[in-house]
């Protein structure tokens, strides 16, 4: 989405106030899409263009890198505006994406990569520091991919994050401060948060059952029930017979036993029949649940300082997509979350209501 040029400059003096921009892109210029370069890796890519699609809140502000064509790969890079290493600094990177198709199956995430890649050469297999955004095939594989690089290898998030799959623009935020916290915001909700160890299985557990501990010989871990010793079956119970011959029944006049057999009265369901007694369950008092060992201290754990820190030189597109139509807007990278707030607000959240206004002509 685009932003007015009073607009732009009250940002940047924002951004110098109270923090840095390393990658800011509202693809307000014409020429704004040429600095997301086609990979030379492969020749089937698919093309991108500036749209602001079928609807919009405003003909300007909602001008974004559109995805062209049906049933293609994207793979598209574009260098920062200066490298970002996050070591003792937050961590912001945040966009809008807009489903416009009715996405059926189709990518609109975001690979950080490093400032040593070769642009022409950038495809699937290119390292990459953090890939972030929704990821859409189907009714059930639906999820907000947040992958951290550790140690040259990609780890996801162990929560899914469901993303928005309507057709409007929502806003994507993930941010991760020098203390290594971090928040995943959808449209400025916060989705998921916490410690990034907690989130990020890389490091050992701090602490692991005790090797050397062992089970109690007189621990008790079943059954959690048992049969009440005390309760005894009423005397008037009747467990049998399950059925007796109908006392109502004749035998009929014209029954000749010569020729029948003898006659027995078919059978009924007998109505004192209460089953077979079974004291009733109590709770096992000697019951103590499954034994497990007891924690302490992993001597292999070790806090990494350089856990979710990034090295950061171009921001890439590595998609596929069955529908074309999804655009990306507003993507930003900094290290100042009150100016992602200030940003995303004047170039997404000042045009929500319109946008679902313009859908529903």
């Amino acid at each position: 989405m685009r932003c007015s040029f009073a607009l732009t400059a009250v940002a940047a003096l924002a951004g110098a106030a109270l923090g840095r921009v390393y990658y800011e892109e509202t693809f307000s210029d014409s020429d704004s899409i040429d600095g997301f370069k086609a990979t030379e890796a492969r020749s089937d890519l698919g093309s991108i263009k500036l749209s602001a699609g079928k609807w919009y809140s405003d003909a300007e502000n909602s001008v974004g890198l559109q995805l062209a064509e049906d049933a293609r790969f994207y793979a598209y890079t574009a260098k920062l505006q200066r490298p970002f290493n996050t070591k003792g600094k937050d961590f912001v990177v945040q966009f809008t994406v807009k489903y416009e198709q009715d996405i059926d199956c189709g990518g609109a995430y975001l690979k950080l990569l490093p400032p040593t890649l070769d642009p022409a050469k950038f495809d699937g297999e290119s390292p990459y520091e953090v890939m972030f955004g929704p990821d859409i095939c189907g009714s059930t594989n639906r999820r907000v991919h947040a992958i951290i690089n550790y140690n040259g290898t990609g780890s996801q998030i162990d929560k899914v994050v469901p993303p928005r799959g309507d057709q409007l623009t929502h806003q994507y935020t993930f941010w991760v401060r020098p203390d290594k916290t971090f928040e995943i915001r959808i449209d400025n909700k916060v989705q998921e948060e916490g410690k990034v160890e907690d989130f990020w299985k890389v490091l050992p557990d701090k602490q692991i059952p005790d090797p050397d501990a062992k089970k109690p010989d007189d621990w008790v871990d079943g059954p959690a029930m048992i049969e009440d010793p005390e309760d005894k079956k009423p005397d008037d119970w009747v467990d049998g017979p399950e059925t007796i011959p109908d006392p109502d029944a004749k035998q009929p006049e014209d029954w000749d036993d010569d020729m029948d057999g003898d006659w027995e009265a078919p059978a009924i369901a007998n109505p004192d029949f209460k089953g077979e007694w079974k004291p009733r369950m109590i709770k096992n008092p000697e019951y103590q649940g499954e034994w497990t060992a007891p924690l302490v201290d992993n001597p292999d754990y070790e806090e990494d300082e350089d856990l979710a820190v990034f090295n950061i030189g171009y921001v890439g597109l590595d998609i596929w997509t069955v529908k074309s139509g999804t655009i990306f807007d507003n993507i930003l990278i900094t290290d100042d979350i009150d100016y992602a707030s200030q940003f995303g607000n004047s170039t997404w959240a000042d045009y929500v209501e319109k946008e679902v206004e313009a859908k529903k002509l």
